[in-house]
């Protein structure tokens, strides 16, 4: 099924007589998720956009590279630098608006402006019983009432179909820089990371692969060379600058896991704390990419190792199976959580046909 208008969403939402695979694109899903393909494509084209106001009024099914040029148009952008994870998962297609919202989809930048879902101002979206729910809001203010904006990103179509986003945007900048520091082991290249991102240079990337740490800044020329100094002296290591778009093709390779995609094998997404990300990547001895300053650890594994980066993981995060086959995606809930997601599944998808097995 491919509806090209939320009515016709609503209709085919509420007319399923079993569980629906929601996607857009499919070009980021992942999980165990069965049923008739319900496609969010259909549902493509900007509604609103204010460059001036900073807003941007979607469908869910446009595809992310028509967003970006719409905004390019104007010299604005997606604060949180959407992750094109084709390569990474052997995957085609176009990327839709509405999955990456779904997805929570974020990348290097989410240091500097946070994720996806803090830049989502509002949503329409259909829910299991095919009713038409709009929550948020087409300009920057709070919500009132329950923030059901939050709830939705990341959820993975397993609470609703989304229809339509609104998304704060952002100026480009003027300029930007990344300072490549090399001579330094894992634990000290990662706390070459922590103290950039402690600083009040407001570093706007933080990574690290293959021995090396990279440091990003942007802005206006004359603040971005000041910061640029100054982090220089402060990292330790070796440091040169690389600038402009040799900067941008750096953490466009971050952004979508470059380092790790076409190999055989597996890869996990480990979300832990930056003090554990040296001794987690020591302990599976696989390839890594840090990005976060080290709060997310890509890493590359041969097949079957879940029980091991269950155990390095423990107590200092959780892990998600991006890309492998056989055994759970995702990390099991805590009693308490697992009756809460229970009661709010129960509450928006009554029937169980939304994405089933998605999120397990």
């Amino acid at each position: 099924m491919r509806p090209e208008t939320e009515v016709e969403l609503a209709e085919a939402v509420a007319g399923a007589a079993g569980p629906l695979l929601v996607r857009g694109g499919g070009t980021r899903t992942i999980g165990h998720a069965v049923g008739e393909v319900l496609e969010t494509s259909g549902l493509s084209g900007v509604e609103m956009y204010e460059p001036g106001a900073l807003t941007l009024v979607v469908r869910a099914g446009t595809p992310v590279a028509e967003v970006e040029r719409v905004l390019a148009g104007e010299r604005q952008r997606l604060a949180f630098e959407v992750p094109d994870l084709r390569g990474l998962l052997g995957r085609e297609g176009v990327s839709t608006i509405g999955g990456v919202a779904a997805a929570n989809a974020s990348g290097p930048r989410r240091v500097q402006v946070g994720a996806a879902r803090d830049a989502l101002l509002g949503v329409r979206f259909v829910d299991g019983a095919g009713t038409v729910i709009k929550n948020g809001g087409r300009v920057m203010k709070n919500v009132t009432g329950y923030d059901l904006v939050k709830l939705l990103a990341g959820s993975r179509g397993t609470l609703g179909v989304l229809s339509e986003v609104s998304f704060k945007v952002q100026a480009l900048p003027e300029a930007e820089a990344t300072l490549v520091v090399e001579g330094l082991g894992d634990e000290a290249g990662l706390a070459a990371l922590r103290t950039a991102l402690a600083s009040p240079y407001d570093v706007s990337g933080a990574a690290r692969h293959s021995g090396r740490s990279l440091i990003r800044v942007e802005g206006m020329a004359g603040s971005v060379a000041y910061r640029s100094g100054q982090l220089k002296a402060r990292v330790g290591g070796e440091v040169s600058v690389v600038e402009g778009e040799a900067s941008a093709a750096l953490w466009r390779e971050v952004r979508d896991v470059g380092p790790l995609s076409g190999k055989p094998g597996d890869v996990w997404r480990i979300s832990t704390l930056p003090t554990a990300a040296a001794r987690i990547v020591a302990q599976l001895e696989g390839e890594a990419l840090w990005d976060w300053g080290g709060g997310l650890i890509w890493v590359h594994l041969d097949h079957g190792r879940g029980a091991e980066v269950a155990a390095a993981v423990a107590g200092r995060g959780h892990a998600t199976l991006v890309k492998g086959e056989g055994g759970p995606v995702f990390p099991p809930e805590a009693p308490e959580v697992a009756e809460l997601v229970a009661g709010l599944k129960a509450k928006f998808d009554p029937r169980g046909i939304l994405n089933p097995g998605m999120m397990g």
